[in-house]
């Protein structure tokens, strides 16, 4: 599902596998793979490399749509009082959004394990 779903997104903009890799920064070799889906389960540096020249979110790449609304709900006051405490003790927006992908990398990479039932390195090497 990601590798096809980067695919999709490297086809619409009309790059090469070589193109994307370069401005990404990633091996065309690995980034073939995932395309293909040899390997299944890249990085979060990985994702988050070649969601940038894509212009896509980690999230999406992940299985989420796109959504093009905006939900405007209304922070509580613990969650208020979390974000300026996180602010105050220097916590920048690029930090909060680090955070935020890693925690939904792992918690995709859980699902993926549980569904798979083991890493893919594990199913490899048992064939």
């Amino acid at each position: 599902m990601i590798g096809s779903r980067i695919k999709e997104l490297r086809k619409q903009k009309r790059l090469t596998i070589t193109e994307l890799a370069k401005r990404a920064g990633v091996s065309k070799s690995y980034l073939s793979y995932i395309e293909r889906d040899v390997q299944k389960n890249p990085s979060l540096q990985f994702l988050t490399k070649i969601s940038k020249p894509l212009d896509t979110s980690i999230e999406y790449l992940l299985g989420e749509e796109k959504t093009d609304t905006i939900t405007n709900e209304i922070l509580d006051k613990e969650w208020t009082k979390l974000l300026m405490k996180a602010i105050d003790d220097g916590l920048s927006k690029e930090d909060f959004r680090e955070i935020q992908n890693f925690i939904k990398f792992r918690n995709w990479k859980n699902d993926h394990i549980k569904n798979e039932g083991g890493n893919n390195i594990d199913n490899v090497t048992k064939q």
